[in-house]
């Protein structure tokens, strides 16, 4: 999987294992291929560039409910992204935590595609309000190349069609996104497979938190921002090097 597209891990910070972490992921895409390989597999060796750290990837609680997966996702260190669970990953697991979220969850999913740099984060708050409650540090991450792996029929904001995508996001969980990639046997033909595109995910440079048991909103709102301006920093000071032009912009909504 990891030589398919690639998909590469770049460290731009130390992460010291005595602290706990809440990683944020962006953007979703369509299936996280970026998070899966880079924090649930040694696949691009992650233990090896972030010596000390163990990363959990939050996902789904439903997820959870199926019998056999269930099993197949722990072992790869996956957890549920309930509070319960991440409060007992960053309170009573010792240090070297790291909670991978992926921020934008299903409803950035639908706007996954080609070309697409668009991160749904402006509204998005608890994992800061997480993260101080526990002191766990804030650290960005932008994935060049998640949006880029698969075809995605994008519905006109007030369509029926993207009405019912919203209802069925918020009863199921998870958004019933169109996409298309190309074939099984000939890279030109159409399917499900994932064209091969690059994938880099970029790991920023921690933002240190100091712990509030009871957070303000003015506290959360002040980290936000912080970490808003972070996520941008990162993207602009590596989208050259990745295939994107300088004028290309990161929309936060």
């Amino acid at each position: 999987m990891r030589d398919y597209f690639p998909i590469s891990l770049v460290k731009t910070a130390e992460l010291s294992p005595e602290a706990n972490y809440v990683i944020g992921y962006h953007p979703h895409g369509i299936l996280c291929f970026g998070a899966f390989c880079n924090f649930c597999t040694e696949a691009t060796n992650f233990s090896k560039i972030f010596p000390g750290i163990t990363p959990h990837v939050a996902t789904l609680n439903g997820l959870f409910r199926l019998p056999i997966f269930r099993d197949y996702i722990l072992s790869t260190g996956g957890r549920s992204v309930s509070r319960s669970s991440l409060t007992h990953l960053l309170s009573k697991s010792g240090v070297g935590n790291a909670v991978v979220v992926v921020v934008g969850g299903a409803a950035e999913s639908m706007s996954g595609r080609p070309g697409e740099h668009s991160l749904l984060l402006k509204n998005r708050k608890g994992f800061i309000r997480i993260a101080l409650k526990h002191g766990a540090n804030l650290v960005p991450i932008y994935s060049f190349g998640e949006n880029d792996v698969f075809d995605q029929v994008v519905f006109e904001p007030g369509s029926w069609m993207k009405y019912y995508q919203l209802m069925f996001q918020k009863y199921m969980g998870f958004a019933p996104c169109l996409f298309k990639g190309r074939g099984l046997l000939f890279s030109s033909s159409w399917g499900l497979m994932p064209y091969a595109k690059p994938i880099t995910t970029v790991v920023g440079e921690p933002i240190p938190v100091t712990q509030s048991t009871n957070p303000s909103e003015e506290e959360v709102d002040r980290y936000h921002t912080e970490y808003m301006e972070a996520v941008t920093s990162l993207f602009n000071r590596h989208k050259v090097q990745h295939g994107l032009s300088e004028k290309t912009a990161l929309t936060i909504y």
